[in-house]
């Protein structure tokens, strides 16, 4: 796929943490695949964020290393084998501490956004 310049201009960089927060978000919804997880948020962000492949597969790493995922191979729609992740019991709650951390945040950057 061909971006132009405009489109990496109007991307915007997530903060990190975010991508592992989007991450359990979208499998909040169901077990998926790295490219579905991906296109997900892509297409849910109207192509704001687009997650590269490099940043994925480490934030899935991560994820399952901590125990917030867990991973097994499948056949996806197209027939291939991928690896399905799911959230976990303890994914689930760290889910819940980031989306209260998250609010938090958006909270405090709007304070200082708004003029007095």
């Amino acid at each position: 796929m061909t971006r132009s310049r405009r489109d990496d201009e109007d991307r915007i960089e997530l903060l990190q943490g975010t991508l592992d927060m989007l991450i359990l978000r979208v499998l909040r919804w169901g077990p998926a695949h790295g490219h579905g997880i991906a296109r997900f948020i892509q297409q849910t962000s109207d192509d704001v964020l687009l997650v590269e492949h490099g940043s994925l597969y480490p934030a899935l790493q991560r994820l399952l290393q901590s125990g917030a995922i867990a991973a097994e191979w499948q056949v996806s729609d197209n027939n291939r084998r991928a690896k399905y992740y799911r959230l976990t019991p303890a994914g689930r709650a760290r889910l819940a501490r980031e989306n209260g951390n998250w609010e938090r945040l958006v909270a405090a950057v709007a304070r200082i956004a708004k003029p007095a």
